[in-house]
């Protein structure tokens, strides 16, 4: 685990910057429709897990169970930035992008979500995502093998 998050370190930095810009996207009151997309974290782990699974299978000799291992850090440090802005947002009554209904229930939602059955979508978030990223690693870690050696010029 210590090496996975030494390794992530570039991605928590990532992380960090569209947690942030997120934030203050929602909270500035730029229409969801509109913004959401721009600093995706989901979006962003998946690609995230895809180029480390790739990049550390070349470069680093991750096996695959190393590389998918490295993909459930990366997709629980997200899912975990999401859950505490989520609390954040409802416990300082902030309207982000976090608490927004499409966010938690999807895209026909309307009606604002209460706390706990908040709390409960993004439980199952952590659940779904944090596989989807060990999967996107998998992926990664197949496609890692047309990169160049790390001694080979490109």
């Amino acid at each position: 685990m210590r090496e996975y998050l030494r390794v992530a370190r570039l991605y928590m930095a990532v992380l960090a910057i569209y947690t942030v810009g997120r934030l203050i996207t929602g909270a500035r009151g730029v229409p969801y429709d509109k913004g959401h997309h721009i600093f995706s974290l989901v979006t962003m782990s998946l690609l995230a897990s895809v180029f480390y699974g790739g990049f550390c299978r070349r470069w680093r000799g991750y096996t695959v169970a190393r590389a998918l291992g490295l993909g459930l850090t990366i997709g629980v440090m997200g899912q975990i930035v999401i859950v505490l802005a989520t609390v954040l947002s409802y416990a300082l009554h902030v309207d982000t992008y976090f608490v927004n209904p499409r966010a938690l229930r999807g895209l026909g939602a309307t009606a604002p979500i209460p706390f706990w059955a908040a709390l409960g979508e993004r439980a199952g978030g952590l659940v779904v995502n944090t596989a989807l990223n060990a999967l996107a690693a998998g992926i990664g870690w197949a496609m890692g093998s047309a990169l160049p050696d790390s001694g080979q010029a490109a």
